[in-house]
């Protein structure tokens, strides 16, 4: 059975929480500092680097968490290779690097010198064509999108979640010129812009079409007005949406007259996680990478809401998800089912018996674990950050007869509360991260505001604010005190009986009240 014995459980050894230093295992033992140091870059600023050849190993220091954290996240699914050799990268128990009495610092030290001083614009990359390998003193972190041959709709979130692989994206603006679909995106800094122009441009999106043209802009800084499905500013989340009411119109543009080639922006971007490869360790040419930005190749399965990865039935290929630093006072294998369930159907869990802090998740395929993480990875719960990373385990194993387990393993695989098991189900087009505003269905009409304000208030939550939909009363959108109690709150209150035969739905909203 998955881990009753701590032995077995090595494989799946939790990591490390996060930290700014990152471990590098299994380097080639010919490979230089500067192809070390450049699988760090388009996630921001490397600050240190210690290379120990005789072990194969090296350390490198990011200059804030937030970049390891998105280096670590995007590396997961895709293993980083170095001269054709995979390496694996995991947080390091270090918090800084001190290297300054180390000896055979110098080259590290060199290495690190010659890439700030290009990244501040100074001197080109070795190895990179001198046009590109510079950023140019006073460059725009905006980019200007044109998208060519838009066969399927392209949304704001698909833009953001292949744009976010180089850091962090703060503004998207949207709109329609000279008939062909563009977009404005900025960046935190300009280096992220200058990375994602370099790895990105000239790329296909999909197989044979959505082809990305990438420039910088002349504008420095992006005004957005509203948050909707044309326009979003990562860092307002108070924004009107600018239509009266909230925009839960599916994001797919129904003029395209093809709903369901990609049913869920957000299960269609989760693909692009192995499908974009990183320019790597060759001065940063993006031809280097085998199939860099792999296009997305639609399957007939595509048609019914789901999206065909390539290399997503290989490795990572694995629908078992290791999610450790749980509370084992309030987690149970049905909380767990009912929070991953938001992201596709949870068939199995598993409570480790000797560490409950850990637990096994099996989700129906590959795509929905790969989801699932993106969006939980590194949100709170009951007090503790959880973790989600891809198992070692390929299923999850039921206790044998007689076995001991406490009631910690369970079977969903026929559970009526699944949300995905419908092709094409509008669940694909209303999957969105963890949010402090909850969208609230299914609510029958003798239940009042104060009704449902009560229940959440009883379950622990403080209630910011409430407001039913116009048009239909049997949905409702409910603001609480912070992501982590609407987190809770989903977990102890979806299927909720109300009664008159209707239980209660609970989903993450986009839409701020």
């Amino acid at each position: 059975a998955n881990g009753n014995d701590n032995k077995k459980f090595k494989g799946d050894r939790p990591p490390c929480s996060p930290s700014r230093v990152l471990h590098l295992r299994k380097i080639p033992c010919d490979v230089t500092e500067a192809e070390v140091i450049s699988l760090g870059l388009p996630f921001g600023k490397v600050t240190n680097l210690l290379m120990l050849k005789g072990k194969s190993q090296a350390f490198l220091e990011m200059a804030s968490e937030e970049a390891a954290v998105t280096m670590v996240n995007y590396y997961t699914p895709v293993t980083p290779h170095l001269r054709s050799q995979p390496v694996y990268i995991q947080y390091s128990n270090h918090r800084e690097l001190k290297t300054d009495n180390l000896p055979n610092q110098a080259r590290a030290q060199a290495a690190l010198q010659a890439v700030s001083a290009a990244q501040s614009g100074n001197l080109a990359l070795p190895g990179a064509p001198s046009n590109e390998g510079t950023v140019l003193p006073g460059q725009s972190p905006v980019l200007r999108i044109i998208i060519e041959n838009l066969f399927y709709p392209v949304t704001l979130e698909v833009l953001h979640q292949i744009f976010s692989k180089f850091g962090t994206v703060l503004k998207i603006i949207t709109f329609t010129k000279n008939n062909q679909f563009q977009a404005l995106l900025q960046y935190a800094d300009p280096v992220n812009a200058h990375y994602a122009k370099m790895a990105l441009d000239g790329q296909n999106i999909y197989n044979a079409c959505c082809t990305l043209r990438i420039d910088f802009s002349k504008l420095t800084s992006l005004n957005v007005k509203y948050n909707n499905d044309k326009s979003r500013d990562f860092t307002r989340l108070d924004l009107p949406t600018g239509d009266g009411q909230p925009s839960l119109e599916p994001p797919m543009a129904a003029a395209f007259g093809a709903p369901g080639i990609i049913s869920s922006p957000y299960a269609g971007a989760a693909g692009f996680a192995p499908a974009i490869g990183f320019p790597q360790a060759t001065g940063l040419s993006v031809s280097a990478v085998p199939g860099a930005l792999g296009p997305l190749t639609l399957t007939s399965s595509a048609v019914t809401g789901r999206m065909a990865i390539p290399g997503a039935s290989g490795i990572p290929g694995n629908s078992v998800l290791l999610v450790t630093n749980l509370n084992p006072d309030f987690i149970t294998p049905h909380g767990l089912f009912i929070l991953f369930g938001v992201y596709g159907d949870v068939h199995r869990v598993k409570i480790m018996f000797n560490k409950k802090e850990n637990a096994l998740v099996q989700m129906a395929d590959a795509n929905q674990a790969q989801l699932a993480m993106n969006h939980l990875n590194g949100q709170r719960l009951y007090g503790k950050v959880l973790r989600a990373t891809l198992s070692k385990h390929q299923a999850v194993q039921l206790p044998r007869e007689g076995q001991e387990d406490q009631g910690l393993t369970k079977d969903f695989s026929n559970s009526p509360l699944h949300r995905f098991k419908k092709p094409g189900s509008k669940n694909f087009q209303n999957i969105f991260p963890p949010s402090a505003t909850l969208h609230l269905s299914n609510i029958p009409p003798s239940v009042t505001m104060d009704d449902l304000k009560n229940l959440f208030t009883d379950a622990g939550c403080s209630v910011k604010a409430f407001k039913f939909f116009q048009k239909d009363r049997k949905m409702a959108l409910i603001q609480l005190g912070s992501v982590e109690e609407a987190i809770q709150a989903l977990i102890e209150l979806h299927n909720h009986d109300l009664g008159e035969n209707h239980h209660l739905r609970v989903s993450f909203s986009k839409s701020t009240i």
